[in-house]
């Protein structure tokens, strides 16, 4: 199957869609920018892009929300003009890769006997949600209890699985692994600074391929951060590009 960015999923519900995009929206978590913002459907010009800029604007207004967030087009780039405007206007703008792999091409590791990984349960929950919490409270103490409301529906959702690693009982590393029909997406994947390279990165990962070896696995990757390149060393399939756009407003 071909992967592309329809496969990933969206934390948020589409409030708006007209032929030029999609405007998504989830009141349950106003401040997490990646479920609240407009993605376009096509490259828009200069004049549509500030025109969708003016009723995003005005939506998050009326909604206390002190951002706009733009995806664009998957593995299209900007036109020199929209960069400029973006730029004169204080835009932060990022990159996102995506990629895929099949559960068999993961390379195999040695066992290291101190690092446990497991799905996340009643009794370890509570390990889980610290975690989380102090992975999150690095954007605030708000943005971090907002986070705990999607962390216990994911908890008791279906469709995903929550996956937490221990290096001698003490809990270190965690990922979200979303299911669909045909995939699962690994999404914040996670070591805490001090647990990093010892491998627990590449334990969790074997232990999704293990768990999922009838999916192709994915996720996505920051363009501009190192992890991409261990992907990539891990035989993962690079699928594409998508350019995002964020502004804060003080």
């Amino acid at each position: 199957m071909k992967i592309t960015f329809d496969n990933i999923d969206i934390v948020g519900h589409v409030i708006a869609e007209n032929e030029l995009y999609k405007h998504y929206h989830y009141s349950e978590i106003l401040i997490r920018y990646d479920s609240n913002f407009i993605g376009f459907k096509r490259m828009p010009t200069i004049d549509e892009f500030k025109e969708a800029e003016a009723y995003l604007r005005e939506f998050h207004l009326k909604k206390a929300q002190d951002h706009v967030k733009f995806e664009f087009p998957p593995d299209q780039k900007l036109t020199d003009e929209l960069y400029q405007y973006l730029q004169e206007q204080h835009y932060t703008v990022g990159t996102n890769e995506l990629y895929s792999i099949k559960p068999q091409d993961f390379p195999e590791l040695s066992i290291n006997p101190d690092i446990q990984v497991e799905e996340v349960n009643s009794s370890t929950y509570k390990d889980y949600l610290t975690l989380q919490y102090e992975q999150d409270v690095q954007f605030g103490e708000s943005y971090a209890e907002a986070k705990k409301i999607l962390h216990h529906a994911n908890f008791q959702s279906d469709r995903v699985v929550q996956i937490i690693a221990y290096d001698k009982d003490i809990p270190v590393g965690a990922v979200d692994v979303i299911l669909q029909d045909l995939t699962a997406e690994m999404d914040n994947l996670f070591v805490q600074d001090s647990y990093q390279r010892k491998g627990i990165g590449s334990s969790i990962q074997r232990f999704v391929m293990d768990l999922f070896r009838d999916r192709i696995v994915i996720l996505i990757a920051d363009g501009e951060d190192t992890p991409r390149e261990m992907y990539r060393k891990q035989n993962y399939h690079y699928e594409g590009f998508q350019i995002e756009v964020l502004k804060v407003y003080n």
